[in-house]
This record gives C-alpha cells, structure tokens and sequence, in this order.
C-alpha cells in the first residue's frame, strides 16, 4: 500500500528520527551516480560485467543495480531473476537515448548515456564525467528515506526547483545470488550476480513541490537485502536523485 500527502521538510526530519536510525540518503551534492546493468545468465558475454558491477557496488560514489532481462531464455536457461518489465525498461531506453538495438550487458549511466557493461574503461570514463558535472547541468535533489517500527518506509523529497516532472521509483536488491547454470550458453558454469533487482515500482511522482511517500512492506519483494529509491524525469529520462537503505 502506497499513501501520500505534502510533508513539511521539519515535520518529516522530526518523524524519521522517530522512526528509523540514520539512512543512505545523500545530499544533494556530488551525489552517487546510478549504473544500471541490463544483464542474463543465458548470454555468455555477461559475466564479466557481472562481476564488475559487484565491483561497482562496493563503491560509495555508484549506486548499483543488476536488472536481468528474459529476451535470452529462449536459448534453453531460464535467467531466475529475469523480468519482462525489466526487458521492457530497457526499451524505453533505447527509445529516449536513440539506439537501433538493444543488447546485453548494457549499462545506462545515470539515465543519460549507455556502454558495453564489460568496457570498464569507457563505463569508469563516463562515471567520472557524471561526478564532475555540476548541479546546473546534473541536477541532485536530496531525497529522505526512513524506516517504520512496523517495516514500512517513508521517502521524502523536498521542494525544489524543477524543469518538469520525475518518477519516484522504489526498488528491491538481493545483494548477490550464486547460480550454477545446467542449460543455454553458459551451461556448467557458476555464475555470481550482485545487487539483483528484484521488483521495482513507481511509488510517486514528484512535481517541484514537499513530497511525501509511506510505502507498505507488502510492497516490495520479501526477503530484499535493501531498498533503493531513485527520482527519474519522466518517460525514462535523467537521474535526478538516489538514496539507498539496507533492510
């Protein structure tokens, strides 16, 4: 169940200490830059950039997330965590970023630009450029996230200036998950994923104004490492802002 209502940024600060120790929630300056990979276990050119955004996890300055597609099942192995929505959002980004195709491993950065996920090179050049980029160019609105003593959580985003609408967007990750793969192209192998998306939803959309979200935890997949929210501009466009908070 999803509630909403205008919050005062006080008010909210006051309810979340109430409820919920300090969050992953980042300021709104040099924030993290979002990487999505766009993944399977049924294409043998994955893995390596599996295994390098496990190494992107690790770091402060990336939040990273593994959505796993199912155009590749057909092949003989059916990806576990693959999702047709998951399939269908990289899609939309092919659409806004203007590809011909799409393709695995692909990883969009910050929802502005994509690369070969196991091109580390170009993937840590265009990281870095995001990091460099200033608020007038990047936009980084703050986003406040606190957890209920009844396992709800809360997002808050406050009013700021905005040059249009974006999506407040709620995800669950499995941190990592080990599969040994019998069928399809990569048979016989053992295959780590990291921060595996495993259920996303648009909790909200933000228009410039105080925001506030209470999001049931029926809502999000049982048993998830962590949440991560994103605000996204509308129609799959840049990442606005991000924060991150184990369960």
């Amino acid at each position: 169940m999803v509630t909403r209502r205008a919050f005062t940024a006080s008010g909210l600060a006051a309810g979340l200490m109430a409820v919920a120790g300090p969050a992953a929630a980042v300021g709104p300056h040099r924030r993290p830059v979002v990487v999505e990979l766009f993944t399977s276990q049924g294409c043998s050119s994955c893995p390596p950039a599996d295994a390098f955004l496990g190494e992107l996890a690790k770091r402060d300055d990336v939040v990273a997330l593994a959505f796993h597609v199912d155009y590749w099942d057909y092949i003989g192995w059916k990806d576990p965590f693959g999702d047709p929505a998951y399939t269908r959002r990289q899609r939309a980004y092919a659409a806004r970023l203007r590809q011909r195709t799409i393709y695995t491993p692909q990883m969009v950065i910050d929802g502005v630009s994509h690369e070969v996920g196991s091109r580390r090179g170009a993937v840590e050049s265009a990281i870095r450029e995001r990091l460099q980029l200033g608020p007038a160019v990047r936009p980084s609105i703050p986003v406040e996230f606190g957890r209920r003593s009844d396992g709800a959580v809360t997002v808050f985003v406050p009013k700021a200036a905005a040059t249009g609408s974006a999506d407040l967007l709620l995800a669950a990750i499995d941190a990592k998950h080990v599969t040994e793969v019998r069928r399809g192209e990569n048979s016989g192998r053992v295959l780590a994923d990291y921060n595996v998306v495993r259920s996303v939803s648009r909790i909200g959309r933000w228009t410039g104004g105080d925001l506030s979200v209470t999001v049931d935890a029926d809502t999000w997949h049982r048993g998830a490492d962590a949440l991560v929210v994103l605000l996204q501009a509308e129609d799959h466009g840049p990442i606005w802002g991000v924060a991150r908070v184990p369960l």
